[in-house]
């Protein structure tokens, strides 16, 4: 097999010994790849059913696909640029300190392959998905993209290079630092030494990482970050996926002949001729009559409480720019269906 060469700007790198398994890897990694998903189609209704087999059954037949793969879509929203920015970042920062043997490295050839509107797109989601107290970490992570791009590419005049590769990263940092430099006080002052650390580190290594690392070290540094975060994000992604709702919240109030009108909280499952199919949270499977629902409604999804409560100029560090930006339905009073409780006679139903 000859050796094969790859260039960008005066970076050139050649397999010197190639490594006749390395498509073989690929080819299993983009196997494999497409399966995920569907196995975290497959524990959701496994987890939603409680474990129990012809409850799962009956979400299969009943659950439409498109609002499963919906809230897959919403739940990974966030790991699609992550890993791109990630592979981009640590691929760049092997392909400038290594570059004689980098073409045997899926993370060189996937940086070095990797077009520069894919990074643009990926930043720009990034930046409305992310949490605020993940947002120094990205304008880390473009800083770098953003020097070790100028460092792969062709010489040019050195005062342009040092302002890429120390000058823009350092005064980014510090824009980064006056912003959220009262969520860090007020970090430190709550005992939340984490956050502070979250908010405060990232722009400390903006200069570091936009050029490259001792030889000796670049593959360690650059491997073991990505083969963690490999191993890591399924994981996460798999728990967050676990708690996407996947079936309408609803309150079914039932009359029953003979007996006080009651009121039914769960997941609508379906709706035919006959009966109203509903889950009920512990799990049990509850089928309705039409005849004897009175009304139903949806009940809004629980806002989830933030964890620390801390916020940097007024803007909540545990919630992204999208929930900033987006409508959202205010809620001013909960309807007495959710809370479990019939609706007054003469009060409209649902």
């Amino acid at each position: 097999m000859n050796d094969f060469e790859i260039h960008t700007g005066m970076v050139a790198k050649e397999r010197v010994l190639p490594r006749t398994s390395y498509r073989a890897e690929l080819n299993w990694l983009l196997a494999v790849l497409p399966g995920f998903p569907l196995l975290l189609l497959v524990l959701r209704l496994w987890y939603l059913s409680r474990q129990d087999l012809p409850t799962m059954l009956l979400l299969v037949q009943y659950i439409n696909p498109l609002g499963m793969v919906g809230a897959l879509f919403i739940t990974l929203s966030w790991t699609v640029p992550a890993a791109i920015l990630l592979v981009r970042v640590l691929g760049g920062i092997l392909l400038v300190s290594v570059p004689g043997r980098t073409a045997t490295s899926f993370l060189a050839v996937a940086a070095l392959r990797m077009p520069g509107w894919v990074v643009v797109i990926a930043a720009g989601i990034a930046a409305f998905t992310w949490q605020l107290r993940m947002l120094p970490l990205l304008m880390l992570l473009i800083v770098a993209i953003l020097g070790l791009t100028a460092v792969q590419g062709e010489p040019g005049d050195k005062w342009v290079m040092w302002w890429l590769t120390l000058g823009v990263p350092i005064l980014v940092g510090v824009l980064v630092w006056i912003f959220v430099w009262p969520g860090v006080v007020a970090a430190v002052r709550a005992g939340d030494y984490g956050m502070a650390v979250l908010l405060a580190a990232p722009p400390l290594f903006g200069p570091i990482l936009t050029g490259p690392v001792p030889q000796r070290w670049a593959r360690v540094a650059t491997h073991w970050p990505a083969v963690v975060a490999a191993f890591a994000m399924p994981f996460m992604v798999g728990v967050a996926f676990l708690r996407a709702p996947v079936l309408p919240d609803t309150a079914v109030e039932v009359a029953t002949e003979g007996e006080p009108v009651r009121v039914v909280r769960g997941q609508l499952i379906a709706v035919d001729d006959t009966s109203t199919t509903m889950l009920e949270p512990t799990g049990q499977v509850t089928f309705i009559r039409n005849g004897e629902v009175e009304s139903k409604t949806l009940c809004p999804q629980a806002v989830d409480t933030p964890d620390s409560g801390l916020t940097v100029r007024g803007w909540p560090v545990e919630a992204p720019a999208l929930e900033w930006i987006a409508p959202t339905r205010p809620v001013t009073e909960i309807d007495p269906r959710c809370l479990g409780r019939p609706l007054e006679r003469g009060t409209a139903g649902g």
